[in-house]
């Protein structure tokens, strides 16, 4: 897997990723510390209204950018988000009160909803291969689970010097050397094809995406994802509270070190994995995973059997159905989408995937209220079913081995 960052392009690239994921991380723990100062006993709903503007503007913008980008330089395109998503980065620093708080995260979402697909559309070019891609999915799955264990230590080690609304600025300079990165990759073409009308640009990547076999499937099964991360980001922290009563912070560390230790194991196996078995067999067992292992929680949370132990273990089990799912899913887009339309339908399957997030944040939150978290696992769970059958039984996938 390594070996791909022999690749001038793809390494560079890489670096990019890394500095803007390493940026977000620590962006998503300032804006929680900031909520906090701004106005602790409203700070959780500072830090929900906060995520439900992320998801919105990631939903809705995302399609739309790429329609109004396309025929434009995909590096440039690149180096304007990381531009935008720096100078807001750096002007929260400033920031006194929640509604700036919010601005400022909706440009900054509206920046990173054009980088990310935009991003995830040049890697088929600089890696024709599929064998490099699978290598390099699997290296991008990586990055992204370790920055989830090295963002939150890393800002706790920053607020110990420097004030927590200096964190921005950290920020603004990890977005500036993405930038940077980006530069040293070289051209990087164009986003899409600009020949079509706006409407129809428009629409060409949610329409390729419903009509596509391999990213339909992958499309559907991101229900099964968000079912996993609903669970670990809403509800990790009220079931060790209940498993472990008092200082939730070690236990909650715990968890989520288990939960990226899982997604990281699959990750580091799957190209062994996939010259074995098909991407769709692969995915279509990391979402029954995903629907037993919430079920199994569920059981154990409403008999009251549910010990710190066996989270961080059902945790474990929660990373690996989740890498299961994601990392391979984008092999379907490079196979079956033509190069044209990349951009399109990666800024499409954005948008569907974070559509589930929306779906399933608030059903995790409101039913773990409402009822118990054990309802609120059952729910999921059946989501998370629900997906896996839609998958398996009506759809025909170019799920090939290697």
């Amino acid at each position: 897997m390594i070996r791909i960052l022999r690749n001038r392009r793809f390494a560079a690239l890489f670096a990019s990723q890394v500095s803007s994921l390493v940026a977000t991380g620590l962006l998503t723990v300032a804006i929680a510390l900031v909520a906090v100062d701004l106005d602790a006993a409203q700070a959780s709903a500072v830090i929900a209204t906060a995520l439900t503007i992320r998801i919105a503007v990631y939903v809705v913008v995302s399609p739309i950018a790429t329609a109004l980008l396309a025929g434009r330089s995909s590096r440039a395109v690149l180096i304007a988000a990381d531009a935008i998503r720096m100078l807001v980065a750096v002007a929260l620093v400033t920031v006194t009160t929640p509604w700036q708080l919010f601005v400022g995260i909706a440009l900054l979402q509206l920046a990173s909803a054009v980088f990310t697909p935009s991003y995830q559309a040049v890697i088929p070019r600089v890696l024709p291969e599929e064998r490099d891609y699978t290598a390099a999915q699997s290296l991008s799955r990586l990055a992204y689970d370790l920055e989830s264990l090295v963002s939150p230590p890393l800002a706790a080690v920053l607020v110990l010097v420097v004030p927590t609304t200096a964190l921005f600025a950290v920020t603004g300079a990890g977005f500036v050397l993405s930038a940077v990165a980006v530069v040293a990759a070289g051209s990087l073409g164009l986003v899409g094809a600009s020949g079509e009308r706006f409407r129809r640009r428009l629409s060409v990547g949610v329409r390729t995406l419903a009509r596509t076999p391999g990213p339909r499937f992958a499309a559907v099964l991101d229900g099964a994802t968000a079912t996993v991360y609903a669970t670990v980001l809403v509800l990790t922290v009220v079931l060790v509270g209940d498993a472990a009563p008092g200082d939730p912070a070690t236990p909650l560390a715990a968890a989520l070190v288990a939960f990226g230790l899982g997604s990281i194991a699959l990750a580091l196996s799957l190209g062994a994995l996939l010259r074995r078995v098909s991407d769709a067999a692969v995915m279509r067992g990391g979402a029954m995973l995903a629907a037993a292992t919430l079920a199994a929680t569920a059981a154990m949370a409403a008999s009251e059997t549910l010990t710190l132990s066996a989270i961080v273990v059902v945790w474990l089990g929660l990373g690996v159905a989740s890498s299961a799912i994601s990392t391979p899913s984008a092999r379907f887009i490079r196979r079956e989408v033509p190069a044209d339309a990349h951009a399109a339908v990666f800024a499409a399957r954005f948008s569907t995937s974070h559509a589930w997030y929306a779906l399933t944040y608030p059903v995790a939150g409101g039913v773990a209220a409402l009822a118990s978290p054990a309802a609120a696992l059952v729910t999921l769970a059946v989501i998370a079913a629900a997906c896996f059958l839609a998958a398996t039984f009506p759809m025909e996938v170019m799920g090939r081995r290697d």
